[in-house]
C-alpha cells in the first residue's frame, strides 16, 4: 500500500479485541514514531507502553485526579464518572502515551517541540494502520493533569500530547469525507 493510500485509509477506531499486538509490532510503530520531522533535530518524544496493570494502576490515577476536579464523589452520577474514568484505558490492550520534553535550549520554541510529538503520533497510527491494527488518539483532561504526568516521571512542564490506543480492530471502519481540499485552501501567488 502507497502512503497515500495509508493516510486516505486511516480511521479512528475506539472498539478493538482482548487480542494484543506483539512486542515486535509495538517495537515498529514506536520505530516510525521516531522518524517525525523535528525542529533543531532535539527528538523531543518520550513514549511509554502500557499494557496489562500498568493500564490499571495509571486508570486509577485518572479517576484520583477526576475526584478531586468533581469535589463530591458520593452521587450515582459521581460514582459512575469515576468507573468509567478508572476503565479508560481498559479499552485497548496497548496505550502509547506520547509526551513532548519542555525545552532546555534558547533556540527550540516550545509549540515546536508539541508539535514534533503530534508528527509522531500520526506517523505511529499510520504505522498501525499500515499493520491492520486499529489505533485511536486520545487526549482530555488526563494529558494535563499533574499527577498523571507525576506517575509517569514527566515534569510538570513536560507536556502529554497523546494517549494512543493500539489493538485490533473490533469493529469496521466507518467511511470518512473530508471537507474538499478546494474549501480549506487558498492558492497565493499562482497564475
Amino acid at each position: 500500500m502507497s502512503v497515500l493510500e495509508t493516510i486516505k485509509n486511516r480511521r479512528s477506531i475506539g472498539k478493538m479485541t482482548e487480542q494484543s499486538p506483539d512486542k515486535q509490532q509495538i517495537q515498529t510503530i514506536l520505530e516510525a514514531g521516531t522518524h517525525a520531522p523535528n525542529h533543531h533535530n532535539v527528538q523531543p518524544w518520550h513514549f511509554f507502553v502500557l499494557a496489562g496493570k500498568a493500564r490499571e494502576d495509571l486508570g486509577k490515577v485518572m479517576a484520583e485526579s477526576l475526584a478531586d476536579r468533581l469535589g463530591e464523589t458520593e452521587s450515582h452520577q459521581a460514582l459512575a464518572l469515576l468507573n468509567k474514568e478508572r476503565g479508560k484505558l481498559l479499552r485497548s490492550p496497548v496505550i502509547i502515551v506520547i509526551a513532548s520534553e519542555h525545552p532546555d535550549n534558547p533556540k527550540v520554541v516550545e509549540i515546536e517541540n508539541i508539535e514534533a510529538c503530534a508528527a509522531a503520533a500520526q506517523n505511529m497510527l499510520l504505522a498501525a494502520q499500515e499493520m491492520g491494527l486499529a489505533g485511536i488518539w486520545r487526549t482530555g483532561a488526563p494529558a494535563y493533569d499533574p499527577r498523571v504526568k507525576n506517575w509517569l516521571g514527566l515534569e510538570s512542564e513536560d507536556h502529554i500530547v497523546a494517549f494512543l490506543y493500539i489493538g485490533y480492530p473490533a469493529m469496521e471502519a466507518s467511511e470518512r469525507r473530508p471537507i474538499p481540499v478546494e474549501v480549506k485552501t487558498r492558492w497565493l501567488g499562482w497564475e
